[in-house]
């Protein structure tokens, strides 16, 4: 199952309406690319913050899927593609099998977020896996996204050997799980609201601006 969720909170401050978006994700999930770019088209001229949350679909000990079983090609034939073509997002099914897991990816994503680069680097190591289809499991792979998006190279390996962000990786998942309780693909909350499935960009607009 691909899984993805979307967690939106409205606030007012200084007297303009703020949106901020809380993105949950996996970063072999085909359908939070393409989430990104129904989100951007939708919130285009908004005043939006787009945040990032990790969400591993399948975590260790769990298989993670593999391109020579029919699952794969059936649902990307059947709804990835003709999804993609269109938002417009170029994408392909990356031919890495297995999949790889996305918990070292999520390591290196606590450390972007620490630096203002959260958004950045979830945007750079989907489109690696789904338009560069690069092995996104591979410590050196991550290092180059995280140095495309501003973060030092050797710094990105160093904290992925120490394992430095493992346990707080480990916290978010685990607040996904038992907390924000993630069940279906993908899930868009706004306001309190749940809407399941990846929007039409002009329908979660005029879903947006009604609560504005």
């Amino acid at each position: 199952m691909l899984l993805g969720c979307w967690l939106a909170i409205f606030s007012l401050q200084g007297g303009f309406l703020s949106q901020q978006i809380i993105v949950y994700t996996d970063y072999v999930c085909p359908f939070c690319l393409l989430a990104e770019e129904a989100i951007v088209q939708a919130t285009e001229g908004m005043d939006v913050e787009i945040l990032w949350r990790p969400f591993e679909l399948r975590p260790a000990p769990v298989p993670t899927l593999k391109v020579e079983d029919p699952y794969l090609p059936k649902i990307w034939q059947d709804s990835v593609y003709p999804m993609a073509k269109k938002l417009g997002v170029p994408i392909k099914l990356p031919n890495i099998s297995p999949q790889p897991r996305t918990d070292k990816a999520f390591e290196v994503f606590a450390m972007a977020e620490e630096q203002g680069l959260g958004h950045a680097y979830s945007m750079a190591a989907l489109k690696a896996f789904f338009q560069q289809e690069r092995d996104i499991g591979d410590p050196e792979v991550l290092a180059d996204i995280g140095e495309s998006v501003g973060l030092d190279r050797q710094a990105v390996l160093d904290a992925l050997a120490e394992g430095r962000y493992r346990e707080q990786h480990q916290t978010a998942q685990r607040h996904a799980v038992e907390e924000v309780l993630i069940q279906s693909v993908p899930t868009l909350v706004i306001d309190g609201e749940v809407i399941q499935s990846v929007p039409e960009p002009a329908a979660l607009k005029r879903y947006l601006l009604e609560r504005a």
